[in-house]
């Protein structure tokens, strides 16, 4: 359900300025869709796992709240993050 060092480097070296940046809001919704499509292929397999359907439902509204805050803020950013990422909005 977690995703992996190695993955979320990755994720930071994508969507970040340099390697070490991993508080913008680029990269923390790049590293919140990771999560939560880690954890829609387990509810594929449990269905009745109703605490972990309450943290996916947590982490999409984060994603949410950053997307919405990108958007006011920098709309060239949110555009772009959206294509890369193929969230549909």
């Amino acid at each position: 359900m977690s995703i992996t060092n190695e993955k979320k480097l990755e994720l930071v070296k994508q969507f970040g300025k340099n390697e070490k940046d991993s508080g913008t809001a680029e990269v923390q919704i790049a590293i919140l869709t990771e999560r939560i499509n880690s954890l829609r292929d387990h509810f594929s397999n449990h269905k009745k796992d109703h605490a972990s359907r309450r943290g996916l439902m947590k982490m999409v509204g984060k994603r949410r709240r950053l997307l919405d805050y990108l958007k006011r803020k920098e709309i060239q950013r949110y555009r772009t993050v959206i294509k890369q990422l193929g969230i549909r909005k």
